[in-house]
């Protein structure tokens, strides 16, 4: 079983930004890709960002050239830098990790939220 544990989230105001870490832990199998979403109320979840483990990332279009993600393989964490946070970036957001073992098995963190606001 594999546990992801967010932190960062928090308030911060427009043009501002945060730093979001999510740290996996237990059985994990060495080939995997992790990734950002993140879900506003009243919408569907949506891909924020994601990375495999050699390095190749994707953004959703939106968040291109204001995210930047970014891994550890040896601490297996995943980074996500936003920067000039705009108010519609509001969302509880989420650490994915994708293990492609014999079977593709997807993990999910608990989520954290981001606000911003004035």
């Amino acid at each position: 079983q594999v546990q992801l544990v967010e932190s960062g989230g928090g308030l911060v105001q427009p043009g501002g930004s945060l730093r979001l870490s999510c740290a996996a832990s237990g059985s994990m199998v060495s080939i995997n890709a992790m990734g950002w979403y993140r879900q506003a109320p009243g919408k569907e979840r949506e891909l924020v960002a994601e990375i495999t483990g050699r390095g190749s990332t994707n953004y959703a279009d939106s968040m291109k050239g204001r995210f930047a993600i970014s891994r550890d393989n040896a601490k297996n964490t995943v980074y996500l830098q936003m920067n000039s946070l705009k108010p519609e970036d509001t969302a509880v957001y989420y650490c994915k990790l994708t293990a492609f073992g014999r079977t593709v098995n997807y993990y999910w963190g608990q989520g954290t939220q981001v606000t911003v606001s004035s």
